[in-house]
């Protein structure tokens, strides 16, 4: 038999589900230095690359998230020594690289839908995989080393939807990968020895470096675990997931950081983040029934930010999503101001080349990690939703928001009104940020083309004239983004009068409006929504603001256009929502945790006007 020498390449283990949500169109794969036991034990902080089944399959190269562990160590085999294997420093150049190639990556993810067609084909039902893999040093080829069914995610009940929530957030104490969905609390037991073990009393968060098969019975009696080192299918993750814990692996310092007998509370309910907080948080959870609940004729959409959260929201049930805001993305994954990676050898702050060198040390063409970033920011949140809408709203930072952002006060102006200032559509043919808006640009063709995500449809923010609108999309045909080529659909949001007053002429050029209610309640009342002073005038249920809404969604609807709403009036206000419903809106998009609520809301609307 064959030995696979991965002590001289990388090895690692991949799900054909996501481990946390359940969410079955993606591969996961871990990757790590050496042999594959690492990963399995938790030993090292291995990489985490997401791959998008549906356009896979369809020969598409859809990566849609890529994540560098540490992998500080490597399990190699000790020749000569009195060890049969032992681990390794890895060179801290190795370690802020890819343990494998896009193509290695992509060529796993398909092996994988082939295991899991197989099995899914000789069972007669869905059979996700959890499958080893590892890479020879020698030849470089790629092999499977073991497959077995996933066993539980794939066991949970889709008819009901179970959301932790809290409900007061605090101090932040230390983060890692989250392991589940779940929030637990108790108070912290830091075990560095198994010696320790017997100190472990029933309901403490287990806080250690990393745990073995025989750490079981005290995982049992956790509240919840963190790890300093793994990745989310290490064994600490995977015993958390089938006791129902909550976790959080690759800490790094939590056996440092946390102090035996300290109250904590775990959040694995924030996305792929986990966050683990002082004190004990208030939380709820909800439990929601799915089978019976129907469907109404306007469109339930949904506003996401945070690409971590998108596959577990992709369960609430919904028609798609109506607001993808790139700001979050921006500022949380990406931090740097796109211009300032542009001219990023010409920068003279060392301070900042410094923190930019830091976030971006696999790149050599610094404007590309922001292509890549925010491609497969939006990536995530187009393939949880796949094949249902994706409206994707181009950056919106006001000018002050951009210069806080790493190496941003060079470019943007001071402004004494920014919200009413250099923002929306008129940055993006300007040109002070043209190049930047380039990036953007390119970022989303990616998604679209590469991806093969043509769910993806494109908004333009605060376009104040018709003129500016033709710019915009003459400078987004420049970077292969045009409108009716490729399905391509390109809307605009409504939320300033010149939009409302000409929207027929806006119809004319863009495929569909999204009301913003909060800009257009703004500047119809002329109210600055950011002023406490006058904040109790602020109201979309004004005669006015509803006067100028249903002009809108008439006019819309007159020249064949689609029309929606994506602000929080609908769901704060039941009132207002049945208003939009009479008016015959297409659609309304909310945050996530009115969605279910409003759909109730929507259905009793709708039959009591038999709509």
């Amino acid at each position: 038999q064959q030995m696979v020498r991965s002590d001289l390449a990388a090895a690692g283990v991949l799900f054909t589900i996501d481990t946390e949500t359940g969410f079955p169109d993606v591969v996961l794969i871990n990757a790590s230095y050496g042999l594959g036991e690492n990963v399995v034990q938790g030993t090292v902080n291995p990489d985490e690359y997401y791959v998008f089944k549906p356009t896979l399959k369809q020969g598409f190269r859809p990566i849609l998230h890529k994540i560098s562990g540490s992998k500080e160590f490597k399990l190699i085999y000790d020749i000569g020594g009195s060890k049969m294997v032992k681990n390794v420093p890895v060179s801290l150049q190795d370690r802020s690289r890819f343990a494998i190639s896009d193509e290695e990556i992509l060529t796993l993810a398909r092996w994988g839908c082939l295991i899991e067609d197989h099995y899914t084909a000789k069972k007669g039902r869905s059979c996700p995989m959890d499958i080893e893999w590892a890479k020879d040093g020698q030849t470089g080829d790629l092999f499977i080393v073991q497959a077995r069914p996933e066993t539980v995610q794939s066991r949970k009940d889709p008819d009901m939807l179970e959301t932790y929530r809290l409900t007061q957030r605090g101090r932040v104490l230390i983060q890692g990968r989250s392991v589940g969905e779940k929030i637990g609390q108790g108070p912290v037991r830091v075990i560095k020895h198994v010696e320790n073990l017997q100190d472990f009393r029933e309901g403490d968060v287990l806080v250690t470096d990393k745990t073995d098969p025989d750490w079981e019975p005290i995982m049992k009696k956790a509240s919840a675990i963190v790890t300093n080192r793994g990745g989310r299918t290490c064994h600490a993750a995977i015993v958390s997931r089938e006791l129902g814990l909550p976790a959080i692996v690759g800490t790094e310092r939590a056996t440092e950081v946390l102090k035996d007998e300290q109250m904590v509370t775990i959040s694995c309910a924030e996305g792929d983040t986990g966050f683990i907080y002082e004190g004990k948080l208030p939380f709820e959870v909800e439990r929601v029934p799915l089978k019976n609940l129907g469907r109404p004729k306007t469109q339930v959409m949904m506003n996401v930010a945070n690409p971590e959260e998108a596959f577990s929201l992709s369960f609430i049930p919904n028609d798609g999503i109506g607001l993808a805001r790139e700001e979050f993305i921006i500022n949380t994954f990406i931090k740097i101001h796109p211009l300032a990676l542009l001219e990023y050898e010409h920068l003279e702050d060392a301070s900042v080349k410094t923190k930019i060198d830091h976030l971006t040390p696999a790149y050599t063409d610094k404007t590309q990690y922001f292509v890549d970033k925010l491609a497969q920011g939006v990536g995530m949140i187009a393939a949880a939703f796949y094949p249902k809408d994706v409206i994707v709203r181009m950056s919106d930072f006001k000018s002050n928001e951009y210069a806080n952002l790493i190496g941003g006060r060079d470019y943007e102006p001071t402004e004494e009104n920014p919200m009413i200032g250099f923002r929306g559509a008129s940055r993006y043919y300007d040109p002070r940020y043209r190049e930047g808006f380039a990036l953007e640009c390119q970022a989303m063709k990616k998604v679209r083309e590469d991806m093969g995500l043509t769910n993806v449809k494109l908004m333009i923010p605060f376009c104040r004239t018709v003129e500016e609108g033709k710019r915009v999309l003459e400078e987004m045909a420049k970077h292969g983004l045009k409108r009716g080529e490729k399905g391509l659909e390109v809307y605009v949001m409504c939320e300033i009068p010149s939009n409302v007053i000409l929207a027929e002429e806006f119809a004319e050029i863009f495929d569909g409006f999204s009301i913003g209610s909060n800009d257009l309640t703004q500047l119809v009342l002329g109210v600055d929504r950011d002023s406490e002073i006058v904040a109790h005038v602020f109201d979309e249920r004004n005669p006015a603001v509803k006067i100028f809404i249903a002009h809108v969604i008439k006019a819309a609807k007159a020249k064949g256009r689609k029309i929606g709403i994506c602000g929080q009036a609908p769901s704060d206000y039941p009132e207002f929502a049945q208003f939009l419903v009479e008016q015959g809106i297409d659609s309304i998009s909310l945050n996530p945790d009115a969605v279910l609520k409003t759909t109730m809301k929507i259905l009793e609307m709708e039959k009591a006007l038999s709509v």
